[in-house]
């Protein structure tokens, strides 16, 4: 091809001339050749001044050829429309090969995506250019090249053009990294005297140090002991003022790195059944190949005394830590005689032995976790006693009187609507007479876990007494909770109890609907109006759900509605 490509386009060439001009005294001052650089922009004056249109094209191509560095051109999209004859002679392709985005083939892959970035974001922004990368020869090497370009703007401020340059600095890179190199050289160098220069100081030092270094171990020892005692004692007060199992478990493995801070460590806890030791937290990645274990694979958990198991001792090994190469110890987690779990400790690489001196350390430690699981454990056992109705496990009166109390007050402070559904079984004294209290019983079972599962996360239900139970429905409408009480009526007429058997037949409820704030503003006045709405529903025929009438909220005051209330106690 030839060694001028001409420009495409009828762009005004007297500023891309211009910039090319510009581009040749930004050379001519890295060569230090001012005084050449005065002349020849006095002889560009001249041309461009006495020259027509064509000339000034001829012209720059002229100074594009004569450049040491690649000249490229592009329209205002970006796509090359031009290369010097250095472009063609140093990569060896043609105009057509390069021309619009084909000279990313010659750029290194490594460095393309950087490239094409920076280029887009440029033009985006529509200011300058400027990225290193490397370009590939017509011998298939690559060389460094700073790439530069700029736009072309008219009189009216519009990018006409895009004109770059790319100049090669392979030779400045190279000497760059040779410079990098002798730093680095010269560096350790230093360094390595300097590491000599102190391996003298402190051979010289050592046996004076040696004596300190011991008295400033046993301090440190004693330090740490006193430390750790006090952390101990602050957990011990933590523990004690825990209200769930959660708080504890997070307590003791909060304390736990810190108490023991040369040991990787677990807590494992038997479950309910006692069938399996789950692993509940653990600190400084312990390694322990299951979360889970049988109770037998625990030599301390069968025992009930510490076990250690030095490293490479397999004399008596625990099967849950197989594999396990340091040297670890369980100690069992007791509380008054039962065992709960254990605590397991591994030592480390960097502290490969565990030091029997502080086995009470490790006690104290196991012994006040069990102790606060104990309490918590017969805390919630009390408390579920409390609330719960022993026969169906659902809420008893007591929490609903403490949860309605609750709810209503939130309703009132979010303006929500709060829903109350009263439930009774219809016939339910058919059901003991004909098949008995057990089978009545059944029945109350059933049905309490029926509404369980019939209900949101976020609603209560609970036994009233007898075989009323009564459902709050937060932040539930008057329409959502007659939905909510017609689907559990129509889920209670599919339900089947069985007792020793036999079918119960079909069950039937009757359900009475109010809502805070239409039917009441107090938890008397919503029980009463459910109260009320259900005693219509049993009246109309029973199996269906009966709505209370705004009315109801006077009826609630009133000394029958009262007396209503005391019938479902």
């Amino acid at each position: 091809m030839n060694a001028v490509t001409p420009l495409n386009g009828s762009h005004d060439y007297r500023l891309v001339a211009l910039s090319i001009v510009l581009a040749m005294f930004g050379s001519y001052v890295a060569l230090d050749l001012a005084g050449r650089l005065t002349a020849a922009r006095a002889w560009v004056r001249a041309v461009w001044l006495s020259g027509g249109a064509r000339q000034r094209e001829l012209y720059f191509q002229t100074m594009a050829e004569s450049t040491p560095e690649i000249i490229w051109t592009a329209d205002v999209d970006g796509a090359d429309d031009y290369f010097n004859q250095k472009c063609f002679d140093y990569t060896g392709m043609k105009f057509e090969q390069l021309r619009g985005t084909g000279w990313t083939v010659i750029v290194h892959p490594d460095d393309l995506a950087v490239c094409l970035e920076k280029w887009e974001s440029a033009r985006r922004a529509r200011e300058p250019y400027e990225v290193e990368y490397r370009l590939r020869g017509r011998d298939g090497t690559y060389r460094w090249f700073l790439c530069r370009a700029n736009p072309i703007r008219n009189s009216a401020g519009e990018i006409v053009k895009w004109f770059g340059t790319c100049a090669d600095i392979e030779d400045q890179k190279r000497n760059q990294q040779i410079l990098e190199e002798q730093i680095l050289e010269r560096t350790m160098q230093l360094a390595d005297t300097n590491n000599r220069l102190q391996e003298e100081i402190l051979a010289k030092d050592s046996s004076r140090k040696e004596f300190d270094r011991h008295n400033e171990r046993m301090m440190e020892e004693l330090r740490m002991r006193s430390e750790r005692a006090t952390l101990l004692a602050k957990m011990g007060e933590l523990l004690q003022s825990c209200v769930s199992l959660d708080e504890v478990f997070a307590t003791s493995m909060g304390f736990a790195p810190k108490i023991f801070p040369a040991a990787r460590g677990a807590m494992a806890l038997l479950n309910a059944s006692r069938s399996l030791a789950e692993v509940i937290g653990s600190w400084a990645e312990c390694q322990l190949p299951a979360i889970e274990f049988e109770p037998s694979e625990c030599r301390a958990l069968r025992t009930g005394h510490p076990h250690l198991v030095t490293a490479g001792d397999l004399t008596a090994p625990c099967a849950h830590a197989a594999g396990v190469k340091n040297t670890y110890l369980c100690i069992p987690i007791l509380a008054q005689g039962e065992t709960l779990g254990i605590l397991h400790l591994q030592a480390t690489d960097e502290a490969p032995q565990l030091n029997t001196s502080e086995l009470s350390f490790k006690t104290t430690f196991a012994a006040q976790v069990g102790l606060s699981i104990a309490n918590i454990r017969l805390r919630d056992a009390l408390r579920t006693q409390s609330v719960r109705d022993e026969l169906t496990g659902l809420y008893n009166r007591r929490y609903l009187e403490e949860v309605l109390e609750r709810e209503v007050r939130r309703a009132a402070r979010a303006a929500q609507s709060l829903g109350v559904l009263m439930i009774d079984l219809d016939h339910f004294k058919t059901f003991n007479d004909t098949y008995g209290h057990d089978a009545g019983d059944a029945v109350l079972r059933e049905t309490g876990a029926a509404l369980a599962r019939g209900i949101r996360a976020e609603d209560f239900v609970c036994r009233f007494g007898g075989e009323e139970f009564v459902v709050i429905l937060p932040t539930a409408n008057l329409e959502a909770t007659c939905a909510r009480a017609e689907r559990l009526r129509l889920k209670m007429k599919e339900l089947t109890v069985l007792h020793q058997g036999r079918s119960m037949g079909m069950l039937t409820v009757s359900i009475g609907v109010a809502v805070f704030p239409e039917h009441g503003l107090s938890p008397k006045e919503l029980m009463a109006a459910a109260d009320a709405a259900l005693y219509e529903a049993k009246h109309r025929g029973r199996d269906q759900v009966g709505v209370a009438a705004l009315k109801s909220v006077e009826e609630a005051t009133a000394p029958g509605a009262v007396k209503l209330v005391t019938r479902w106690s």
